[in-house]
């Protein structure tokens, strides 16, 4: 069955999947429709602005602060800050394609770097996620952070207390903070995983671009309500502080019939982009890629940016249409979802990642700056290419897990090996 959606980032939305579900003129009657049990939950502080408060309204068969006490179980790869099991580096770091491991979604969780923590609500872990099967009467929920998934393999249906996304390569998904949800797959699956600790992600804003450009409000889809009215064993697993803890369930917690609010997941398509680039000179900074931020409380200091490097046109004349070689105050995680990155010639393959972090020096390869120095500056077309970054104003901390993987590539360092002495 084809899914419905609704759209626009931010807006507050309704939805019942049985008609007559929602109250109307009046938010909390003293009886609910159709008997339903009436819960609200809030991503924001109840005194938060208004532009800025996040909460939505549920109807519900049963109310969710029904359920047996949280145990302890293993986090297997999974890891939260403060990330400091290992010293970090200040070594670039590429890692190859971590393999698809047999499992459902939360079984397959690996944490390739983080920083800050969870319980000051600052910074941001970086994971895999890799399945090959359903979340089968498992459920999970992240009470330190919200998810944003970027698949690069095979598709996912992620079904929440508000309904059903699903998510494709060339898409993204955030699902807030705090909200149940099941994966669903078909065959193997592998992508990326961001869990954000700080402020929720929202659109930049343009200044001087004005309001067209970038990614638009009304390309961002959200769930329309879709019951799961399901009984039997099942279990529920939330990650809080940095841990995985389960209880046992005789029920779905999907059972929400109706709901409104803006605090939802959604998704977003990110050939929607409309990409801004310069038609003079000059390379810009890869800022002007930025899809969604997490504000820190420094103006212009992202918690974390997430920009792409989608397909575009380069028209710029008498420039170096690659990144420049650079050193960055912010810290630089990039994963690659499908075909060649602009700045790398090999090495850096779809599901590979790497780290440039603080003041780390990094740019093109030998081979693409050799390529970039001599090409004709006609305009150029960039096709069948997905790369992203996530930017953060904190370093990167890799796992000690991460730094013993074998697909991490202890050579990466000599791909900047070979540039001559050059003066003319």
């Amino acid at each position: 069955m084809k899914l419905q959606y609704q759209s626009g980032f931010g807006n507050t939305f309704a939805s019942e999947a049985e008609k007559g579900a929602l109250p109307v003129g009046q938010n909390s009657p003293q009886r609910a429709p159709r008997g339903l049990y009436e819960e609200v939950i809030s991503g924001t502080a109840f005194t938060a602005s208004r532009a800025e408060n996040l909460s939505s309204r549920l109807y519900r068969l049963r109310p969710s602060a029904m359920h047996a006490p949280y145990r302890r179980m293993g986090n297997g790869l999974l890891r939260s800050g403060p990330f400091a099991e290992v010293e970090t580096p200040p070594n670039r770091l590429r890692w190859d394609p971590l393999p698809v491991k047999d499992g459902d979604f939360i079984d397959g969780l690996f944490t390739v770097a983080g920083s800050g923590d969870p319980a000051s609500r600052a910074g941001l872990a970086v994971h895999v996620y890799r399945a090959t099967r359903s979340m089968k009467n498992r459920y999970f929920y992240d009470a330190d952070g919200e998810l944003m998934f970027v698949p690069q393999q095979g598709a996912l249906v992620i079904f929440s207390e508000l309904g059903k996304l699903e998510v494709a390569p060339g898409e993204i998904a955030v699902v807030p903070h705090g909200l149940k949800f099941q994966v669903a797959v078909e065959g193997p699956v592998r992508g990326y995983l961001c869990e954000n600790y700080g402020a929720h992600f929202r659109l930049p804003e343009l200044g001087p671009i004005g309001s067209q450009g970038l990614a638009q409000k009304r390309d961002f889809l959200y769930p329309v309500a879709a019951c799961e009215e399901k009984s039997g064993r099942c279990e529920v697993v939330a990650k809080f502080l940095g841990n995985l803890w389960v209880c046992p369930s005789d029920r779905s917690p999907l059972d929400v019939v109706a709901w409104h609010g803006n605090y939802a997941p959604y998704k977003y398509h990110l050939a929607r982009f409309m990409a801004i680039n310069t038609v003079s000179f000059d390379h810009p900074d890869p800022s002007i890629f930025t899809v969604l931020t997490s504000p820190s409380g420094a103006p212009g200091v992202a918690n974390c940016d997430f920009v792409i490097f989608p397909p575009r046109w380069q028209v710029a004349e008498h420039t170096f249409r690659p990144p420049w070689f650079h050193r960055n105050t912010m810290s630089e995680l990039m994963g690659l979802v499908h075909g060649q990155y602009e700045g790398k010639a090999e090495g850096f393959a779809p599901g590979g990642i790497s780290i440039h972090n603080c003041m780390s020096a990094h740019g093109p390869d030998v081979a693409s700056w050799e390529k970039a120095a001599r090409q004709e500056l006609k305009p150029d077309k960039l096709e069948g290419t997905l790369a992203f970054m996530w930017e953060s104003r904190y370093v990167f901390r890799p796992t000690a897990a991460a730094l013993k993987a074998p697909q991490l590539q202890k050579a990466y360092d000599k791909v900047w090996d070979g540039f001559k002495k050059r003066r003319k």
